[in-house]
C-alpha cells in the first residue's frame, strides 16, 4: 500500500516530466497499490472518466484527499485504514488531518472498495498508524499530532479481525473503555511517549518493538526502536537502530531539503522473532527536488538482526 504515487516514466537523467497538474505528463495519485504475483509486480489504480489514472480511495472532493495508514487481510481481500487530510497553506507541511475511515477491498479488485465505513474520530486521532493481530484481538494504534509535530501514541482494540465491530480504548487507569475520549497516551519511561506519525509496534517473541522515527528533534533522520512487555506499554526508552545516509546537507545528496520519515517495520519479510525488516520514505520540502531526481522519492529497506539474550 503507497500514499502519494508518481506514476509514468523517469528520463534518462534521472528527471520525470512534471505532474498533470502542473502541465507536464506525470500522473500524481494520493494512494495507490503494488500487487505482487507469480508474474511479478504491478501497479493498481483506478481510472478517471476520461480513462487517466485515478487513487482506488478517491478524493472525497476537490480539497481534501485520502492518505493510507495500516491494513490486514480480512478473509476476502484486504480492509485499510485511510485518514483523511486537506490542505491549510500552500507550504508542503501545511496540512490537517480531518477524520478515519475503513476501505474493504476485495482480493484481485484493487480499482476501488467494496465498502467504505467511517471509523472513530472525534477525538482527533488518526487511528491506523499500525494494525497488529494478535490472539483474539486486533490492536488499533492512533496517533495524536502537537502543534510542534510530534506524536502520542493512543492504543484501541477490537473483537476478531474485523475493524467494524465495536471498539475498546486503552485508558489511564489501566482497563479498557469503549468511550474514545478515553483513550490514554502511551507513556514511555519519562512519562508520556513521543512518536513520529507512522510507525510500527511488533510481537518478537514476549516483547512488542515500536519502531518509530526520532521525535524530539524536528526531521530527525534516525530510526528507532523502543519494547514493551505488552501492546499498551510501558515502553522503554527509545534507542537509535539506523540514521538514514541519504537525509541532510551532509547526506548523499547533499541537499538540505531531503528528510527521511516514517519508518514501518514489515513482518511478512522476515524470518524469525531476532529478524526485523524495515522501511523508510525519502522525500525533499523543495517540491522540485523529486521531479529532477526521482530516485531521492522511493521507499529505502533495511534487515536488522537482534543480539541474543
Amino acid at each position: 500500500m503507497f500514499s502519494d504515487t508518481f506514476l509514468g516514466t523517469v528520463r534518462p537523467d534521472g528527471s520525470r516530466s512534471p505532474t498533470v497538474a502542473d502541465g507536464g505528463t506525470t500522473p500524481f495519485l494520493h494512494n495507490s497499490f503494488v500487487l505482487w504475483t507469480a508474474h511479478g509486480p504491478h501497479t493498481a489504480t483506478a481510472r478517471d472518466q476520461t480513462g487517466q489514472p485515478a487513487p482506488p480511495m478517491a478524493d472525497p472532493d476537490r480539497a481534501s484527499w485520502y492518505w493510507a495508514r495500516a491494513g490486514l487481510p480480512d478473509g476476502h481481500g484486504v480492509s485499510v485504514v485511510y485518514a483523511r487530510y486537506t490542505r491549510t497553506g500552500s507550504g508542503p507541511l501545511d496540512i490537517a488531518w480531518q477524520g478515519n475511515a475503513l476501505a474493504a477491498f476485495r482480493a484481485n479488485a484493487y480499482s476501488g472498495p467494496a465498502s467504505i465505513t467511517p471509523l472513530p474520530s472525534s477525538a482527533r486521532i488518526a487511528w491506523g498508524a499500525w494494525l497488529e493481530p494478535a490472539g483474539k484481538y486486533t490492536y488499533i494504534y492512533g496517533t495524536e499530532r502537537t502543534r510542534e509535530g510530534r506524536s502520542h501514541l493512543r492504543l484501541a482494540r477490537v473483537s476478531g479481525r474485523d475493524l467494524r465491530r465495536s471498539w475498546q480504548y486503552w485508558t489511564t487507569r489501566g482497563v479498557w473503555s469503549g468511550r474514545e475520549r478515553d483513550a490514554a497516551r502511551l507513556a514511555g519511561p519519562d512519562g508520556a511517549l513521543l512518536t513520529s506519525d507512522e510507525l510500527s509496534v511488533v510481537r518478537h517473541g514476549s516483547w512488542y518493538a515500536l519502531v518509530t522515527q526520532r521525535a524530539d528533534v524536528p526531521f530527525s533522520a534516525e530510526t528507532q526502536i523502543a519494547w514493551s512487555r505488552s501492546p499498551g506499554g510501558p515502553f522503554t526508552r527509545p534507542r537509535t537502530v539506523y540514521t538514514a545516509p541519504e537525509a541532510g546537507p551532509a547526506g548523499t545528496y547533499r541537499n538540505p531539503d531531503v528528510i527521511a520519515y516514517n519508518p514501518h517495520e514489515h513482518p511478512e519479510l522476515e524470518h524469525g522473532p531476532r529478524d526485523i525488516v524495515l522501511s523508510y520514505n525519502v522525500n525533499s520540502l523543495a517540491p522540485a527536488d523529486v521531479i529532477h531526481r526521482a530516485d531521492i522519492y522511493r521507499p529505502r529497506f533495511l534487515r536488522l538482526t537482534l543480539a541474543p539474550g
